[in-house]
């Protein structure tokens, strides 16, 4: 490289840079500049810097020496100071405090390449939740025959923690959702003579639209999040590691049991909500469309086929098994201690309650056309 033969206050030599001046009260003006710029120019990587002149450092000495070094770490350097005495080691010692971390220059990126690192980030995340659905099928049909690997009533802790917890939420909802769909329909069935229908629309939707999807929704943002929270603070506390250090498979001890405790209760949920939406269609109906009780069931018990009760309860097993599923790919993917934490529990939420709608739009045309 052009080496300069003399700079004012150091010198660049074949192998270091000799400082030739004191620091007190930070060396000379454009001193931190000009050998900044030296080391940026410096034929190698490693920077050694001669600083045998001084006899003692202040603070301010230190502080120098310091952003030299931030300095050259943002040059691509790694700068290293030489021929201390032990005045001057003392008082790095005491004074010299490097940046602990160093934001190198952000390097702009096309959007081509931006594109294809977003398609490798999302076939990488597409692949993770292939790998983790399997193990968890492979684990939850291992576990009707082979009990060990989990704790014991798990499945049934998880059961009343997901089922009988949620049950007073999902029963109020799924009332004011039938009252809401009688008072609505009756305004408009009324002006027909066709108040009697409003049994049939009320029991049909419960049935395979409203009850299933609502019921859904619900344990997304109750049991979901609460899935998504308990393992993604489990994995940040080193928890996860623990069990697989023990022997024991995260899948199968963690997940598997909320599983088959969301299977077992969201279809007699989404049972109980239809029943309930239909009773409070039935007080809309009693109350403002002159209709006796045993009219409205009557006419609800002809609307009903079998089908549309196997497609509620058809959608009820694929919504909790999505809720499950979202949940776990979240939590075991936190990064970023409880903040990530947080952030991982709401992506779980948004991304269930989008998953349920969609898998509800495609079971309804996969039975329907």
């Amino acid at each position: 490289m052009a080496r300069r033969e003399r700079e004012p206050g150091f010198r660049v030599e074949a192998d270091c840079i000799r400082l030739l001046t004191d620091l007190r009260r930070g060396g000379p003006p454009r001193l931190l500049q000009d050998m900044s710029d030296a080391i940026e120019q410096f034929d190698n990587i490693c920077v050694e810097i001669d600083i045998s002149i001084l006899e003692r450092i202040d603070s301010l000495g230190a502080s120098f020496f310091a952003e030299l070094t931030v300095s050259g770490h943002l040059a691509g350097k790694e700068v290293h100071f030489t021929g201390l005495c032990e005045a001057v080691d003392k008082g790095m010692s005491v004074y010299y405090f490097p940046a602990p971390e160093v934001r190198l220059p952000v390097k702009k990126t096309g959007r081509i390449e931006s594109l294809g690192q977003r398609l490798i980030e999302f076939w990488e995340a597409v692949g993770d939740l292939l790998l983790m659905v399997s193990e968890i099928i492979y684990w939850s049909v291992v576990a009707l025959w082979r009990g060990e690997g989990h704790r014991k009533g798990a499945v049934e802790a998880q059961a009343l923690t997901i089922g009988v917890g949620a049950l007073p939420v999902v029963a109020l909802i799924a009332f004011l959702i039938g009252l809401i769909l009688a008072l609505q329909s009756a305004e408009q069935l009324r002006q027909f003579g066709a108040n009697i229908y409003v049994a049939d629309l009320v029991a049909i939707a419960m049935t395979t639209e409203m009850g299933p999807l609502m019921t859904a929704i619900l344990l997304a943002g109750r049991s979901g999040s609460a899935i998504a929270a308990e393992i993604a603070t489990m994995q940040v506390n080193e928890e996860i590691d623990a069990l697989k250090t023990m022997g024991l498979n995260p899948i199968r001890y963690v997940v598997v049991p909320k599983l088959w405790g969301i299977l077992l209760t969201a279809p007699l949920l989404t049972i109980l909500s239809v029943v309930i939406g239909i009773g409070g269609g039935l007080v809309i109906g009693v109350t403002s469309l002159d209709l006796t009780p045993r009219a409205f069931l009557v006419e609800v018990s002809s609307a009903l086929y079998m089908e549309d009760i196997i497609s509620g309860l058809v959608k009820s097993v694929v919504f909790a098994v999505l809720i499950v599923i979202v949940a776990a790919y979240f939590g075991f993917r936190v990064t970023g201690g409880s903040e990530g934490v947080g952030r991982v529990t709401t992506s779980s939420v948004v991304v269930s309650i989008f998953a349920v709608i969609v898998a509800d739009a495609l079971l309804g045309l996969a039975f329907y056309m």
